[in-house]
Parts: C-alpha cells; structure tokens; sequence
C-alpha cells in the first residue's frame, strides 16, 4: 500500500479548525469502481497526492492542482481511457476541472492559475 494511503484523513467535529484563508485543495470522490480503482493506485504514486478508500467510495486529494494522464491510467487499467470516460469516473470533484488535451486533465485547486485556461466571451 502506497505511503501516500490513509485509512481516514476525515476529522471530527469537534476536531475541526475553523480558520479565515484560502484552500488551494482539490479532488475527487468516485464510486468505488475498476476505472475508480485504476485512477487511485496511480495516483497513490504521485507525490503530493493522498488517497482514501471509503465502503463505496474512493477519494483523490491534492493540493494546489493535479494531473490525470489518460495514457498512464489506461496502461494500469489495461484499456483505453478517454477524457470523456475520465470525467463520468471522476463526476463528483472540487476545484476546477479542465481539458487540456486529449490525454490530459487537469484539477486546479489554485484559481488563479486556472485563469490562463478560462476564455471570456
């Protein structure tokens, strides 16, 4: 199991701290699934990046912004996977979700980063 894995990064209530800042996190929360599974033993990997398995769900947490490549979860999946296919898996995430191309995602938790992404009309 990757060092990156905690069985629950979730705190109580009571153990909360409420403070006035700016989160520059962001994630994923997915139906326990293969392609579900594919993404998070990949993404254990990848410094920086934490995952949690829950009953019926498995969660994907960074910070600052992270990178999905589709031909790296492909190959641990041991078939294709689109970006499309990628954000059915991923439905559920926080931060800002991003194409950049064919094979790459990117979730920005840093929204002024994400700005260079962003068209105005």
């Amino acid at each position: 199991m990757s060092a990156n894995h905690t069985d629950n990064i979730f705190k109580s209530f009571k153990n909360l701290e409420f403070k006035n800042t700016v989160s520059h996190q962001c994630g994923v929360t997915m139906n326990d699934s293969v392609e579900a599974r594919a993404i998070a033993e990949l993404m254990a990997e990848k410094p920086g990046i934490t995952v949690t398995y829950m009953p019926a769900m498995i969660r994907v947490d960074g910070e600052g912004k992270i990178t999905f490549k589709m031909d790296e979860i492909s190959e641990v999946l041991g078939r294709e996977i689109t970006a499309q296919t990628f954000e059915i898996a991923t439905s559920t995430h926080y931060g800002r979700m991003v194409t950049i191309d064919e094979n790459t995602v990117v979730l920005f938790g840093d929204m002024t980063e994400v700005m260079a992404y962003v068209a105005y009309a």
